[in-house]
């Protein structure tokens, strides 16, 4: 695995906002939790664990990102703390809602 591909274990995001995306999967607008950081590059096509406040799971794959909140950049991510992802849901256990946590699978 190269170093771009890197995912710190220890990153959390906090579901903002979920909603349908427009021909598959979903959009989650994510919140930054926990200090950890990652490069954005690295989370595109990882997989991520969802967990619901009520403990359900949820896996996910990183499909790409939402541009209507702007350019994601890592820098952006560090100031903000804010990331708008498109992701599949790869189980039937969703769909993923708000203050679900995200986190490395």
């Amino acid at each position: 695995m190269s170093k771009d591909k890197t995912i710190d274990k220890a990153l959390v995001f906090l579901v903002l906002d979920a909603m349908d995306a427009p021909h598959s999967g979903r959009i989650l607008r994510l919140r930054l939790q926990s200090a950890a950081t990652t490069s954005i590059r690295s989370l595109k096509g990882s997989e991520m664990k969802a967990i619901s406040p009520e403990g359900r799971e949820c896996r996910l794959r990183i499909e790409g990102f939402a541009l209507f909140g702007g350019k994601p950049s890592d820098e952006r991510l560090q100031r903000t703390g804010r990331l708008d992802l498109h992701v599949e849901e790869l189980d039937d256990r969703g769909p993923v809602g708000l203050r679900w946590q995200v986190t490395p699978a």
